[in-house]
């Protein structure tokens, strides 16, 4: 899974004779940007980062991770009010809830965050910003380098937007029925 989607990034990546092409769907300085800004939100509500609110883990499976805690909330970024889901990914396989439990930043690989913004950011992805997060609030790059932060993988065959549209319900999501429409 993991080489199918490096591959369908670098095909969406590269244009002809290997130069990056000019409108990526996501990566950009301002889907950067705009991380930073969620991050610093974030952090502010104790969703990441030291000191973080805690969660009992959960079961989880690639490409998120082996143990998994999930926060669903409402928060604004840059003006902009949306619902906001944090997924704190554990690993490696075979680490159990009491082993991430008794030792978190030992086994945190990442955060995966998906935040509505407003209307008509993404109207086909029901305006969700996707982005992958290192636990030092970076955000994390596919293997050529392209930051994962805005519309990630959005027109590929794998990926953020490509498995999540597969999700139940049509709201992109797999783990809830908490928000409201």
């Amino acid at each position: 899974m993991k080489r199918k989607i490096a591959a369908s990034l670098l095909a969406l990546t590269l244009g002809a004779g290997g130069a990056l092409a000019q409108d990526m769907p996501f990566g950009s300085a301002d889907d950067v940007a705009f991380a930073g800004q969620l991050w610093d939100v974030l952090v502010a509500a104790k969703m990441v980062g030291p000191g973080m609110i805690r969660v009992f883990p959960y079961e989880g499976t690639d490409p998120h991770g082996m143990m998994l805690e999930t926060l669903y909330t409402r928060a604004t970024v840059a003006g902009e009010e949306g619902d906001l889901i944090v997924k704190r990914n554990f690993g490696p396989e075979g680490v159990s809830a009491t082993e991430v439990l008794n030792e978190p930043d030992k086994h945190l690989g990442a955060y995966t965050v998906i935040f509505r913004r407003a209307a008509g950011y993404d109207p086909e992805d029901k305006d969700f910003f996707w982005v992958k997060y290192l636990p030092d609030g970076t955000p994390d790059k596919t293997p050529e380098g392209v930051p994962m932060a805005g519309k990630v993988a959005k027109g590929m065959d794998a990926g953020c937007i490509a498995c999540h549209n597969g999700a139940p319900g049509g709201d992109l999501l797999w783990t809830t029925d908490h928000l409201q429409y």
